[in-house]
This record gives structure tokens, sequence and C-alpha cells, in this order.
């Protein structure tokens, strides 16, 4: 008996690689303005301004090459490291602070119903304002004898106290006050990504049985991940440029405990008249933030490899 013949196998051809090359060509002709019109306004003044680092100019005609003498007058010194540790230092607690109250009351806020929506445009109130104007408007509160804080301090029996005067509370208060400001970026931005995580994990963790505490540590906090990581790498980098805060604030005092490398890069360029030293202080501190970047990005694709792997198991 003859054996009823056996179907083929049709063999799928892969794509070949030449088909999604016009889409590649397309794309980088829309994106070559842009790249253009990028390079032109970034690129090339941190390139003019390392050149500017390897010379030595102080606003004259006259340029003088010096190579990277400038560099190492800038890192053998102690005022720049000081400098530095200070602006780090900053950058840090600032971060911390913003990020857990703007997570905080992003988490509030999304389980509001009634009210919600007064209570987030209040919380938007200080983004409104410039940096100058919030540095101007804590110092006057804050002054010894005029401001309001210290009013309210003697009416508690408290003695006054010198917040951006002294230099052991100057720059904690200059980080309240950035912290005051800039909650309510990080509080927008976790918010919109709250209410856009899917509702069907949350569902599924509280039919398994889980609190509170549980499915915030183990279901919203790894989906709001992404997010979290990109409002960090933004506070980050704000925070370590800082400069009108202090500026208007305390201007790098009390004897340099709150300079930050903003204001150190503005006072050598435009108090000492040493440009090509503040080119240099710019270049090195440039190359901090794109090692530091480079780092969360890092962290945050191994984040989400980790997670993907842990999906797939």
């Amino acid at each position: 008996m003859a054996s009823a013949p056996q179907p083929q196998a049709h063999r799928i051809e892969p794509a070949r690689r030449g088909a999604t090359r016009p889409r590649f060509s397309a794309a980088y002709a829309f994106l070559l303005p842009t790249l253009l019109i990028l390079g032109f306004f970034s690129l090339y003044p941190i390139g003019y301004s390392a050149v500017l680092s390897l010379y030595d100019w102080n606003w004259g005609a006259r340029m003088n090459f010096v190579g990277l003498r400038n560099y190492v007058n800038l890192l053998s010194g102690s005022e720049f490291w000081q400098i530095l540790g200070q602006t780090f230092y900053f950058a840090g607690g600032a971060v911390i602070i913003e990020m857990t109250l703007g997570l905080g009351l992003a988490l509030i806020v999304h389980q509001l119903g009634f009210g919600a929506n007064i209570i987030r445009t209040l919380l938007l109130t200080p983004l409104m304002v410039s940096g100058i104007v919030v540095a101007l408007i804590w110092k006057v509160m804050l002054d010894p004898m005029l401001g309001i804080v210290n009013y309210f301090l003697g009416l508690a029996g408290l003695p006054p106290s010198p917040f951006l005067g002294s230099q052991a509370t100057a720059m904690n208060t200059i980080i309240a006050i950035d912290a005051w400001w800039q909650t309510s970026f990080v509080f927008i931005i976790l918010l919109a990504g709250l209410q856009s995580l899917p509702a069907e994990p949350h569902e599924a963790a509280t039919v398994d049985g889980a609190n509170s505490w549980q499915t915030f540590w183990f279901v919203t906090l790894p989906l709001l991940r992404p997010v979290l990581f990109t409002v960090l790498i933004f506070r980050t980098i704000d925070t370590l440029k800082v400069f009108d805060i202090v500026f208007g604030t305390t201007g790098g005092g009390p004897r340099l405990a709150t300079e930050v490398i903003q204001t150190m890069t503005y006072r050598t360029a435009f108090s000492y008249l040493q440009m090509s030293q503040a080119m240099t202080i710019m270049v090195i501190f440039s190359v901090i933030i794109v090692l530091i970047s480079l780092i969360y990005l890092k962290l945050e694709s191994q984040g989400e490899a980790s997670g993907r792997g842990k999906v797939t198991t």
C-alpha cells in the first residue's frame, strides 16, 4: 500500500539586510539637521574650550600656548578638590532629599481621588519661579535680623540662626532651598510614571495576598525603575552644575564654604580674569559629568537586563 505523500516543510528565508537600508537612510536624513545644530551649538563650544585650556589667555589679545600646565596647576592645588567635594556633597544631599520626597508625594497624590488636581497644581508652584528669584526670596526670609524664619524662631523662644552666614549651616541650608524648589520636578515626573503603570500586576499582587509594602517593593518600584533612573540622571546633572541658588544666596561664602564648581569657574573667569584656567575647570568637570552619566546608563541597562531575566525564568 502506497504511503501518503509527506508535506514538504517550506523554509522561511530570512529577510535580507538590504531591505532595511532605505528606512535607515531616511531616518539619518531626517536626523542630520538636528545633529548639525547640536554639534555646532554644543560640541563646538566644548571643543573650543578644550583648546583654550591649553593656552594662557587672560582676555587679552595675546594667547600663549602652555600645553597641560593649566591642568597640572589646577589638579595639584587643594582648592579645586575641596570645591569639587562640596559640589558632590550638595548634589548628593539634594538628590537624595528630592528623590525621597518626590516619590513619597507622588505615591500619596496617586492614591487620592478628590482634590488631587488642586494638590498637584499647588506642588508645582515652586517650579514656576526662576532659580535666582528663589535664591533672593529665601535670602530675605532667612535674614538673621529681618527674616520671617528667625521671627518665628523668636516666637518659639529659640535664638536666631545665621542660616546662610555660618560655615556650619550654609551648605545644608542651600540644599534645603534646592529641595524646596526642585522636589516638584521629581514629583510630577514620577506621578506621570505611576499613572502610566499597568493595573494588572497590582491586581495580581492583591489577589495573591500581598500587602501595600510588598506591592510597592516588588511590583510598583521595579515597574517604575526606568522613570526613576531618568529623573535621577536629570537631577544629578542639574545639581552638579548648580549656580543660581548658590550665587544668589551666598555667592560661594562664607569663606568658600558653599563654593561649587560653577561659581568657582565664574570667579576665576570674571573676577581673576583667568579665562584659560576657567576653561580648564569646565573641561575637567564636563568629563566627570559624562563619566557619571555613563555609569548611570550602564547601571540602568544592567537593571533592565536582570529584570528581563527574572521575567523569562
